[in-house]
């Protein structure tokens, strides 16, 4: 008897579950949990807009992303999990990770309160690091006439210092390459007066 009653209360819990789970789904708050990684929440034309790849869609309602972050359609005031509050201005976005990414330097100021920065701010293009072109192995210096003259050295210094430690990273395997840009900036340190 007991091995029925503990049968039937089994069954009757393997029924019951799925609907349980069921309930659960259809109260629970929607988000932005279906966006794809690469997805952003956009200011643009005063409104939010949802930047898939190219293509732009008008949000309908308020998101909440997987991180708890919330980004109000209407005005662009993002809220971040920890309370802090935001408001996106034109071209500024929201990631799906909930981070900002602002549209110009007046922009990000505006955001922590720092009105210093004029409207017409810009930031400067991004150049990805090691990207530098490589410089030609014999490089003649000139001396120092003028402080132009003193910054285009120190700005060849930068390059001859970066290309040395781009051949000592992975190991110091061109030790005649090392010792022709020991050289060089031996050389530089000269004219400089250093």
């Amino acid at each position: 008897m007991k091995t029925f009653a503990f049968l039937a209360v089994t069954a009757l819990l393997a029924v019951a579950a799925p609907h349980a789970g069921t309930a659960q789904t259809k109260t629970a708050p929607k988000t932005a949990a279906a966006a794809a990684s690469t997805d952003q929440y956009v200011m643009q034309n005063a409104e939010v807009l949802l930047r898939q790849g190219t293509r732009l869609t008008p949000l309908t309602k308020n998101v909440v992303l997987p991180n708890g972050t919330k980004v109000n359609y209407k005005s662009g005031i993002v809220e971040f999990p920890t309370g802090k509050k935001t408001t996106l201005g034109e071209g500024d976005y929201v990631t799906t990770a909930g981070e900002v990414v602002f549209a110009t330097p007046a922009s990000a100021a505006a955001a922590r309160g720092d009105n210093s920065v004029p409207a017409s701010a810009q930031y400067t293009p991004y150049v990805q690091k090691g990207t530098t072109p490589a410089a030609p192995a014999t490089t003649t210096v000139t001396a120092i006439g003028t402080p132009n003259d003193l910054t285009s050295l120190l700005t060849r210094k930068v390059q001859l210092l970066t290309e040395k430690i781009n051949l000592m990273t992975p190991n110091p395997a061109n030790q005649a390459a090392i010792n022709s840009l020991n050289q060089q900036l031996q050389q530089l340190d000269a004219q400089i007066g250093r």
